[in-house]
Parts: structure tokens; C-alpha cells; sequence
């Protein structure tokens, strides 16, 4: 027996755009439902670092346009994206942070540590200013849903317990001015808050991907608006030629919701299923390998948009991050894949294939790295997975995935089952080719050069550090070239890399107001797509930090505010 429920508009997923839509359709005066499949609230979004790619947000440190924004995209998306998504996004974007702001969920832009955009040779592209982030928030306010916000990764807190924001973590980081005041701070302020330790362990401060996520469930909360766990989308409806509603199933049960005025899908992409990625990406790759959160995105609202006729775009693509296969912390007998987001960019490292050959530029953004290794795979057959190599001075100074510095975590501190399985350790390069399987000539030979454009400062094969990207993801003490440091000094490391994901970005075709296209090319009557779900706003490519969490907002707004103007 199936239980019934109505309302004008019904959210399918709790991302950042799932919850932003439905906080935005409430406040133009329509009654929302949001469905969540997991147990938790907050998908690949709460796991984030919560940064939002905002073109001409008005804090950027340096002048921005509407104009210089739009060409930028337009070059980089390389003519794949209709140029009137394009012009929404840059049109609507800066909405969202001012929007944001009312619902008590605050971004700023640092004036020295905003991320560059990642295409710094494409017209328009800015050396900071565009990537927002998110203040950390108080998540005591959410009350007993603070549990069931899906928590963060433990490698991204201070000592797997503390929150820190990106600003705080890069100050500790590079240790930078002020750095030990902010570490005792933090530490004061998590060991000394008793009465919550007795609680839990986790700590009441969220920051990054979970203080946007904390944020808008409570504004959630504070409008009433019902947010249903563990209710998973089997089904779109469909009346009198428009999408009217959606089937779930709630603990075994079917349950009909009716959206008199739209459905709004935002449940992520398909990632997490082997058979999707199988059937779409141009690849062989793992479900395994994704960094996304496991078993999660596996395509259910693409398939239920598939079912009715949706035209699709862009599904051999992803947001593509190397990712190193690491224990997970907490949880015995378990390995999780963890992106390499900026460790590529520190000296005295470099990638190699499985022909022990570096094939490109390893401190371009992950994305674009990602890209290099399908390319380099498809030329050489010996990539997916390759190999990242560093000395001991990278392994004492830098950190890699959960792997700490060895001066803070040396490597008699590390479970001895770690080497030679997941960290290679050899006191000689011929050694670690031995150990790795590659040939040891041609490694010996890729460190050998390397090192000659380490000492020159200038990297003659890929142009590692040349441009202000590259350079921001260096070490800054480190000279001629922040980038480039030579492999010398033994023991040698490595890590295997394999072609993970922080999602994909392929599914239902949608226009500028983000109604889904049909196989007619018609729009479908009340039927809208948001974030991963959706065929993406920037095509095959990655502009900037923050990208995928701005996107799926902007666009949830626009969504929202089209279901409004067309059955207001």
C-alpha cells in the first residue's frame, strides 16, 4: 500500500543544490518536499571544501566583468556550451552569495589566498578573486540533525577531529605568520568546549562543505520545510504532459509525492555505479577510485529522467581528480581513494607512467591531470593506473592524501603493513622501479632530467611552474622555482595514482532556466536538473575552484525562480 504526500515543488537530493532550491522556492511562495536516499543529509556537497566559483562577485581583489567572465567560458568550454547558459551563469551567480547571506550562510573572498582559476592562458582567466568561501558556522543550532549530517573526511580536520577552515588550514600549512596562534585557538576552543566532548566526539564547529551544507538545513528548519531521509526516487510521473510528481520508496514501503508545480533533481551524479560508469565513461574506471562518498551517487534520478524521454549531455565526462588509495581512519580493513587536489604542485616530485615517463604538466589542476592520464592511457596503454614519485625531502616537508609530513608522522610511526602496498619505499630509483614495476632505466633517466629542469628552474618538457596557477600550489620558500625540486635524496616513494572522480557531470540535457530537454528538443513541463545530475553548465572542462558547488546553486536558483515566474 503506497502513502501519499502533495506539494508544489519536490527537491530530489539534500546537496547544496537540492537544499538551496527548496529554501529558494519557499521564499517565492511555494510548498517544497525534499527527498534524500541516504541516511545522512548534505551528498558529495558536505564533503566539500564548500568553495563556489562566482564570477564578478564584487570582493575579488581584481577588476572583474560580466564581459571578462563570459569570454573566459567561452574559451574554455571551447563552443560545447550554448553561449545563453553560459550568459545565465555569469548573470545569476553573483545572485547566489547575496542570497546565500539572508539565509545566514556567509562568503567571502580572501584578499591573498583565493585559488586562481585554473586556465591561466585562456582570455579572462584571473589570478584570484572568483573562488568564494564559506564561514564556518556553530552546528549546535541544528539540534539533534547535527547527527545526521553527513560528516567530513578525517584528513581534513586538525587531527582528525578538529574543523578548520581552507584559510586556517593553508596558514598551518605553510605556516605562515600567525600560524601558532591559530593552532592553540583551535585546539582551546574543541578541548576546553566540555559539555559537548561528553556528547561526541565530533566537533560542534563546521567549516568548508559542512557549513554550507549546516547552513541551509537550518534555514531548512527555520521555514519549515520537510526534508524525508532514506527515501529513494524509483520514478518520475507524468500527467497531462507535464512532470507532476515522483514514486519513492521510504523502509521497503512506495510512497507518491505530487508536485503540482515542479520536480527539481539534485542527487548527484552516477559515480558510484560500475554499470553507468561502464556504459558512458570513454574509460575503463572504478567506482573504487572516485572520491566521492561510497554507494551514494549511483544514477537513480538520471535513469527515472531517461525513463520519460530526457535528452542527455556530456556523459563520458567527470570532474577528474587523481586519487590515492589510503586506509581510512577509524574504520579497520578499509581502503578509500583520496583526491591529490594540490599535493602534485610541491618540489621534489613527479608522475610517471607505467613506462616509468612523466606525460604531463603534474601541478595543472586536478581536473586537467586527470585528463593527461585518459589521454596518455589511450596513447600508450600504460596509464590508469600511474605512479607519483617523490624523495625525503617531499616526504619529510609536504603532506600527501592522509599521509602527514614525516617530521610530524615519521615512518617508523606508520602501520608497517603500509609499505610496499600502498607507500613504496626503496633507498635507490632502481630500487623503487623494481618495486613498482616500471622499467628502471627510463626512470632513472625521467628523475635525471627532471632534475635538470629542477636546478634550471624551467621545466623545457611539460611547463611545470610556468604560469600563476602552477605557482600557487608551490612552496613559496622554495627557489629558483617553487615547483620544481630535484628527486635526490634517498629513501625514494611512491604512491599509485588511479583516474578517480569528485563526480560526474553527465545527464539530462538542460537549457538556461534549467528545465531538463526532451529527445525533441523541447523543454519538459516541470521537470528541472541541478549540480552533477545535470548535463554540466561548463561542458568538458573545470574553470576554477569551486566550480561544481557554484553551478549547482546557481543554477537551483535559477530553477527555482523558473518554477515560480511560470506558475505563479
Amino acid at each position: 500500500m503506497s502513502h501519499q504526500l502533495t506539494a508544489d515543488v519536490v527537491v530530489v537530493g539534500s546537496g547544496a543544490g537540492g537544499l538551496l532550491a527548496a529554501a529558494r522556492a519557499h521564499d517565492l511562495g511555494l510548498k517544497v518536499i525534499v527527498i534524500e536516499k541516504s541516511d545522512r543529509y548534505g551528498g558529495t556537497s558536505a564533503i566539500s571544501g564548500g568553495a563556489i566559483w562566482i564570477p564578478n562577485n564584487g570582493e575579488s581583489p581584481i577588476a572583474d566583468s560580466p564581459a571578462q567572465a563570459l569570454a573566459y567560458l567561452q574559451s574554455v568550454t571551447q563552443g560545447q556550451v550554448p553561449d545563453a547558459k553560459l550568459a545565465r551563469y555569469v548573470e545569476v551567480s553573483p545572485q547566489v552569495p547575496a542570497y546565500l547571506k539572508t539565509l545566514g550562510v556567509h562568503y567571502y573572498t580572501h584578499p591573498t589566498l583565493s585559488y586562481p582559476d585554473y586556465y591561466p592562458s585562456a582570455p579572462g582567466a584571473l589570478a584570484s578573486g572568483r573562488t568564494m568561501f564559506v564561514s564556518p558556522m556553530d552546528g549546535r543550532v541544528l539540534g539533534e540533525d547535527f547527527f545526521r549530517l553527513r560528516e567530513t573526511h578525517p584528513e581534513y580536520l586538525l587531527l582528525e577531529k578538529i574543523a578548520i577552515d581552507v584559510t586556517e588550514g593553508v596558514q598551518l600549512l605553510a605556516k605562515a605568520k600567525g600560524w601558532q596562534g591559530t593552532l592553540l585557538r583551535l585546539l582551546s576552543r574543541y578541548w576546553t568546549n566540555l559539555g559537548w566532548r561528553r556528547r561526541t566526539y565530533r566537533d560542534c564547529r563546521l567549516a568548508n562543505g559542512t557549513a554550507l551544507i549546516g547552513g541551509l538545513r537550518k534555514a531548512l528548519l527555520d521555514r519549515g520545510i520537510p526534508l524525508r531521509l532514506k527515501t529513494r526516487l524509483t520514478r518520475l510521473t507524468v500527467s497531462h504532459g507535464r512532470v507532476s510528481g515522483v514514486i519513492a520508496e521510504y523502509e521497503g514501503r512506495e510512497l507518491q509525492i505530487s508536485a503540482s508545480k515542479g520536480v527539481v533533481l539534485a542527487s548527484g551524479g552516477f559515480e558510484q555505479s560500475q554499470s553507468l560508469r561502464d556504459s558512458y565513461l570513454e574509460q575503463p574506471t572504478m567506482a573504487s577510485w572516485s572520491g566521492t562518498p561510497r554507494n551514494n551517487n549511483a544514477g537513480e534520478a538520471l535513469l527515472a529522467a531517461l525513463d520519460i524521454g530526457a535528452d542527455t549531455a556530456f556523459m563520458n565526462e567527470a570532474w577528474w581528480a587523481p586519487t590515492v588509495p589510503m586506509p581510512s581512519v577509524g574504520t579497520p580493513n578499509t581502503v578509500r581513494n583520496i583526491p591529490l587536489f594540490f599535493e602534485r604542485g610541491y618540489p621534489h616530485s613527479l608522475a610517471v607512467n607505467r613506462l616509468g615517463k612523466r606525460f604531463t604538466n603534474e601541478a595543472n589542476s586536478y581536473h586537467q591531470f586527470g585528463q593527461a592520464m585518459l589521454r596518455d592511457q589511450a596513447a600508450t596503454g600504460a596509464n590508469l593506473p600511474c605512479w607519483f614519485v617523490f624523495d625525503a625531502t617531499f616526504r619529510e616537508k609536504y603532506p600527501l592524501a592522509a599521509l602527514l609530513p614525516s617530521a610530524v608522522v615519521p615512518d617508523s610511526k606508520l602501520p608497517p603493513g603500509w609499505f610496499d602496498n600502498l607507500l613504496y619505499r626503496a633507498d635507490s630509483l632502481a630500487g623503487l622501479a623494481d618495486k613498482i614495476g616500471v622499467p628502471t632505466q627510463a626512470l632513472e633517466q625521467t628523475v635525471e632530467q627532471f632534475n635538470g629542469y629542477a636546478r634550471l628552474g624551467v621545466d623545457a618538457a611539460f611547463g611545470r611552474g610556468g604560469n600563476f596557477h602552477n605557482l600557487y600550489y608551490g612552496d613559496p620558500q622554495h627557489q629558483p622555482n617553487r615547483t620544481l625540486g630535484e628527486l635526490h635524496k634517498p629513501p625514494f616513494y611512491a604512491v599509485r595514482l588511479d583516474l578517480g572522480d569528485i563526480g560526474t557531470k553527465g545527464g539530462p540535457k538542460t537549457d538556461e532556466n534549467a528545465r531538463v530537454v526532451g529527445k525533441d528538443g523541447q523543454p519538459m513541463a516541470g521537470l528541472y536538473a541541478v549540480g552533477n545530475v545535470a548535463g554540466s553548465v561548463m561542458g568538458a572542462t573545470y574553470p576554477g575552484a569551486g566550480a561544481t558547488l557554484g553551478a549547482a546553486m546557481t543554477f537551483a536558483y535559477v530553477a527555482a525562480e523558473d518554477i515560480a515566474r511560470r506558475t505563479g
